[in-house]
């Protein structure tokens, strides 16, 4: 059988929806570096061909056509390599009998890969009709569907209020920051890195479908800036968000920089050092560095005195630690940053939003307005 045949009488899987709200296991076999530019919130990626492979393959194809190409990617991809993709892919198979796997477009690469599957295996693993470029077309279209479709409500507060922690005692609600991986201010960078924003895209969509189809199309959001790092809010969901009734929870200031402090210098020392192996030290140098990265960002915006006060605060509090391994000292600069920095700019950005504002209370009292709108 020649590689333009393979996987001809293979199944093939046409249902986006279902892969999507089954949460069914997905076996990507693009180069990395497609993968990393944007993948689906699970899928495996295990290549059939490598980033060089991939180069080197696509500029024959160019220069000389596909069997040309074809040849050459049977020169690269054989023996040892050759065994060694398929056993990662049965390994796969063998532990996600229920999944799917998929190339860019549905073609060549997939059906090679369900072809020699089949024949080490005796496995008829399906591939996606039109592989990953049909699924993002899809999540794409399901997402201006859905902007429009769900009734968003917004949950704003200053920073500090713990509305994140608030969200998550809902079902009916989108973490946006989590997908996002970044607390969505200047100290909001996480020790792991965000997603690419097709990535982000992808697993935003993906949780408004299941919600949307479990029936709740009544949700809750945190209030947002359009971006949140380096990801932004797909302007069609932006513009809906935007316009959405708003909810604002006030908690008391201290309780704010006690929230705060555990947020951003607890369990990110924590977060910091399990990046790092354990090794406090380096999780250490890592947090330090983390602050005073983050401080820098909103130099301009704090100006030269307040700057100068904020890194003061911090460097004291840095030596502390070193000292005594003690992070009370911290207390200080987040009160600082909270009262003299986030609180005007929040008074201001809430201001803009009176005519939107449809509750005010304390975190009991939204809740209990929450319930009265059917969100739990």
């Amino acid at each position: 059988m020649s590689l333009l045949d393979a996987g001809k009488d293979l199944p093939i899987v046409e249902d986006l929806l279902a892969l999507f709200l089954q949460d069914v296991p997905m076996l990507d076999v693009r180069a990395p570096i497609e993968f990393n530019e944007g993948a689906f919130p699970g899928s495996i990626n295990l290549p059939l061909m490598d980033d060089a492979d991939r180069v080197a393959i696509g500029t024959r194809y160019k220069q000389q056509g596909q069997d040309a190409a074809i040849e050459l990617g049977l020169q690269r991809v054989s023996g040892d390599i050759k065994a060694a993709r398929v056993n990662a892919w049965e390994n796969f198979v063998r532990q996600h009998p229920e999944g799917v796997l998929y190339c860019f477009r549905g073609g060549l690469r997939s059906r090679t890969s369900q072809q020699w599957l089949y024949e080490q295996t005796g496995i008829r693993y399906p591939r996606v009709h039109g592989g990953y470029k049909a699924m993002r077309r899809f999540l794409l279209e399901q997402l201006a569907m859905l902007a429009s479709a769900i009734q968003p409500i917004i949950l704003s507060g200053r920073t500090g209020s713990g509305k994140t922690r608030f969200l998550h005692a809902f079902q009916q609600q989108i973490d946006l920051e989590a997908l996002a991986n970044h607390r969505g201010s200047a100290f909001g960078n996480q020790p792991t890195p965000q997603p690419p924003q097709i990535g982000f895209e992808n697993s935003l969509t993906i949780q408004l479908l299941r919600q949307f189809h479990q029936g709740q199309h009544t949700l809750l959001f945190e209030d947002e800036s359009r971006s949140i790092g380096s990801v932004h809010i797909p302007e069609v969901l932006f513009q809906a968000l935007s316009q959405a009734p708003l909810v604002l929870m006030q908690v008391a200031d201290e309780e704010r920089v006690e929230i705060s402090y555990q947020e951003y210098v607890v369990d990110n020392i924590a977060a910091f050092t399990a990046v790092n192996g354990g090794d406090t030290e380096a999780g250490f140098a890592a947090f330090s560095a983390y602050l005073l990265g983050s401080l820098a960002k909103v130099q301009r915006r704090l100006g030269g005195v307040r700057y100068q006060q904020a890194q003061g605060m911090m460097e004291r509090a840095l030596r502390q630690q070193i000292l005594d391994g003690s992070t009370t000292a911290h207390y200080d600069w987040v009160r600082f940053i909270l009262l003299d920095y986030y609180d005007p700019m929040y008074d201001y950005q809430i201001s803009k939003k009176q005519e939107r504002l449809v509750f005010t209370g304390t975190p009991a009292e939204v809740r209990a307005y929450l319930a009265s709108q059917n969100i739990r």
